[in-house]
């Protein structure tokens, strides 16, 4: 049987490149950048200033000038005023490039504005700044021209878009989303719409496989299949020859209903494995068409369907999207009570996760009755992964964490 290590080796071995497309940048949140994006001017791209106040000359404040004659304001967005005379000061505004002649500034709360009886308006200066340059953002201290701020690979959120935006990137280059068919099988399963009858029940899986795969970047439709070998076989091609990725849900094991791996070697697919050493999930079959998508044939009890989901096709979904970067490796969480746990597979242990006062991520294991229990789902945050050959892992134990979110 296929250890973990290996069964994950074999996925991300079918890993290709999705093809690119360019769309408008507020289409892009969520996408995966397929070009680098540089900086077209420096970061920022003058002397900014970052406190509202008075811009002056230091070297007066360093000869024991303390009072400073108001001759002007100066706002953000407004072309330059150069202070004529180091005697004299500006008022100043967050934002606004600093004025030639000037190369501090003194926040209003460290200094005193009063009239003159001749009309004239001076400034006194409490608080003497440090140094020059004192609540300067000086240009180009963040990037340069020409840095690269967005690598390829990156995967865009409001913060890499606003960056777009601030170069003038108004169209991107990005990976086109995965195209995935999920897919139900099984006489039990109904539609959501349908009242069950005593012996069904309603198609949940590939609504949650379905929502994880738009969740994960790709783009997904549900299908369904009853266990019938003839549907099986005129149904599987299309999806084949038409899906980035095929996830399949139910009929893999061994029960003489599980039609499925029979199905998918008639249609071409070859197998890379059928079967992997864990719990749950073990019945887990991948495999791969020549001329198409590669193909998750996952145990159709919901925790099984989840927990392979996310440790097996979420990676591949962001491999195929994100093929310039390495694979995410798990966090590390510490397990708050003691597991006993002695068949000789590895184990996706459900947990929830908290954060201790010490920074701890502390992972306390969620009762399951089985890999049927969907509600076990609700309050887990992932899965711990316990190693073979190990039985005993006591509270402190420091183990790989898979997320659901």
């Amino acid at each position: 049987m296929t250890t973990v290590e290996e069964a994950t080796r074999l996925v991300l071995s079918t890993v290709r490149t999705l093809p690119t497309e360019v769309l408008p940048l507020p289409d892009t949140l969520g996408r995966v950048l397929r070009q680098a994006v540089t900086a077209d001017r420096d970061f920022p791209p003058f002397n900014r200033v970052a406190m509202d106040g008075i811009a002056l000359n230091y070297a007066a404040i360093a000869q024991g000038q303390t009072q400073f004659e108001v001759v002007g304001t100066q706002f953000a967005g407004q072309p330059l005023t150069p202070l004529a005379s180091p005697a004299t000061t500006l008022e100043i505004m967050t934002g606004a490039m600093l004025p030639p002649g000037t190369d501090t500034v003194v926040r209003y709360e460290d200094v005193d504005i009063a009239e003159q009886s001749d009309g004239r308006r001076i400034a006194t200066v409490r608080v003497l700044p440090p140094k020059a340059g004192h609540n300067v953002h000086a240009q180009a201290t963040d990037r340069h021209q020409g840095d690269v701020l967005l690598p390829e690979g990156t995967l865009l959120g409001p913060a890499e878009v606003a960056v777009a935006a601030t170069v003038g990137a108004t169209h991107l280059v990005v990976a086109q989303r995965p195209h995935v068919a999920v897919v139900s099988t099984g006489d039990e399963l109904v539609e959501l719409d349908q009242a069950p009858l005593p012996y069904q029940i309603r198609r949940s899986n590939s609504y949650m496989l379905q929502a994880a795969v738009w969740q994960a970047g790709g783009r997904a439709e549900r299908f369904h299949f009853n266990d019938d070998p003839d549907a099986l076989r005129q149904g599987l091609p299309p999806l084949l020859h038409q899906y980035d990725a095929v996830l399949l849900s139910g009929g893999v094991s061994m029960g003489k209903a599980d039609f499925l791996p029979a199905a998918l070697a008639e249609a071409g697919v070859e197998q890379l494995f059928h079967g992997v050493q864990q719990r749950p999930g073990k019945p887990f079959w991948f495999g791969q068409h020549p001329q198409g998508a590669v193909v998750f044939a996952l145990p159709g009890n919901p925790v099984s369907t989840f927990v392979n989901y996310c440790r097996y096709a979420a990676p591949w979904l962001r491999a195929v999207q994100q093929p310039t970067l390495p694979q995410p490796e798990p966090t590390f969480a510490v397990l708050a009570a003691d597991v006993v746990f002695r068949p000789p597979v590895t184990h996706f242990l459900l947990v929830s996760l908290a954060s201790a006062p010490d920074g701890r991520l502390l992972a306390t294991p969620e009762r399951a009755h089985g890999s049927g229990d969907l509600a076990s789902l609700l309050p887990s945050s992932g899965f711990l992964e316990l190693p073979i050959g190990q039985d005993e892992f006591p509270a402190g134990t420091v183990l790989p964490v898979w997320r659901f979110r």
